[in-house]
């Protein structure tokens, strides 16, 4: 199976992760699933410059067909969640100043504020913490998934997104990081304006 394609397009957009501020050189990681086969970003490789030829490919039971590179820390967690959730085909890791720190508090990120946060979003889901890299963490997170989560605030960890492709995902990711901002933001204005529950109901008639 070549997946050069599919190896350039995670590449892409883990820099393109880096490019927007919303990650660390060394932070986060993507993945596409193709068939039975997961093309992942590795660990300890700068994402600034990540290239193709530097994305592992990983069997769905976690064998690696790329021996020669280390995949990431998190693979066991993308696993997890390809494996309880079928719908899903890429998933995008980060993160993000702001949204994370709303994943270090119990304050939530307010997705009620504008029509595109409702329709890309939704509502996002938290997971419990876990330390990072840890099967642990990898069912915890799957587990949370299987709740019809596509955006999930990882307690004292960051960002995780789920979509039917690399773009979806990182849409979601970039979305969610703009929501809360402009959360934080309203909160320091001192005023809000939400939009009312039958528009939202209207919203999600329209995007489900």
């Amino acid at each position: 199976m070549n997946l050069e394609k599919e190896k350039q397009e995670v590449a892409s957009f883990m820099r393109r992760l880096y490019e927007k501020g919303l990650t660390t050189c060394s932070g986060g990681n993507v993945s596409q699933r193709i068939e039975s086969v997961v093309v992942i970003t590795p660990s300890q490789i700068d994402k600034a410059y990540i290239e193709a030829n530097q994305i592992a490919e990983i069997e769905m039971d976690g064998k690696n067909l790329t021996p020669y590179l280390k995949p990431s820390m998190e693979t066991a967690m993308h696993l997890a969640v390809y494996n309880a959730r079928p719908d899903v085909k890429a998933i995008v890791h980060a993160h993000p100043i702001t949204a994370t720190a709303f994943a270090t508090t119990n304050k939530e990120i307010n997705c009620r504020l504008t029509g595109e946060t409702r329709a890309i979003i939704g509502i996002p889901a938290n997971a419990p913490y876990a330390l990072m890299g840890t099967q642990t963490l990898a069912e915890k997170v799957a587990e949370t998934a299987t709740k019809n989560a596509n955006v999930i605030l990882m307690e004292n960890h960051g960002i995780i997104c789920f979509g039917e492709s690399l773009l979806m995902a990182f849409d979601r990711l970039e979305v969610l990081e703009a929501a809360a901002k402009a959360t934080l933001i309203t909160h320091l204005l001192g005023d809000k304006k939400e939009i009312p529950q039958q528009d939202l109901n209207e919203i999600d008639k329209l995007f489900s």
